[in-house]
């Protein structure tokens, strides 16, 4: 799952961007409003955090301008703002959520698996194809009678999949949604990944369709 991160205070991007990345995220980190509004794309980023006060063009009028073009893409609002009538601004304005600084790390992490939840249509904060079940909260996995933690790479590559099941992902889409654009990627960089995976549950747990991509089953 990739993010887009808007913060101009370095300490504060490159903490959230360290935690995000250990629990199993990739971040592209911006720090004026004007870039970050022409980057974000639904086909790349899965959420977006935005500060409000940035330079430029402040993260409030890129989230009004982002569903203005009907952009459904998930923007959850980190600020020093705390008033009641500022909370009502940026939900009414289309935020998803919105974070008062200072916030425990854990309770932001809970926040973006909730709205990720809401969006991808699940009610229950597991996912599962029948056969394989993810806990996103503690990146434990099930499978073939095992039950094991994934590494941060290994559960957002699995995240990627159970959230649509059947659905084939090529190694660009996979790429895209687990490494950011600050990170090298080797060309088997997934393969590797996907080994991991199938030498911790089982060879059976990902399929590959040859010249297309990976998968999960459907159900089971």
């Amino acid at each position: 799952m990739r993010i887009l991160l808007l913060e101009d205070d370095n300490m504060i991007a490159e903490a959230l961007s360290d935690m995000l990345h250990s629990a199993g995220f990739a971040v592209d980190c911006i720090t004026d409003g004007l870039i970050a509004e022409n980057l974000i794309r639904p086909e790349i980023y899965d959420l977006a955090l935005f500060d409000i006060g940035v330079p430029k063009l402040d993260g409030l009028s890129v989230l009004r301008n982002l569903r203005a073009r009907h952009s459904d893409i998930p923007v959850i609002l980190i600020t020093a703002r705390d008033s009641v009538e500022e909370r009502i601004q940026g939900l009414d304005s289309g935020a998803d959520d919105y974070v008062v600084k200072p916030f425990a790390p854990d309770e932001l992490l809970a926040r973006i698996r909730a709205v990720l939840r809401r969006r991808g249509g699940h009610a229950t904060p597991i996912l599962t194809n029948g056969s394989i079940t993810l806990n996103p909260a503690t990146r434990e996995i099930s499978a073939n009678g095992a039950i094991t933690r994934l590494s941060a790479r290994e559960y957002a590559l699995m995240y990627c999949l159970l959230l649509q099941p059947g659905t084939i992902l090529s190694r660009q889409e996979l790429e895209e949604k687990i490494y950011g654009w600050n990170e090298e990627v080797e060309s088997n960089a997934v393969e590797v990944v996907i080994y991991g995976i199938r030498k911790k549950l089982g060879s059976n747990v990902i399929k590959n369709v040859r010249g297309l991509g990976w998968l999960v089953d459907r159900s089971s």
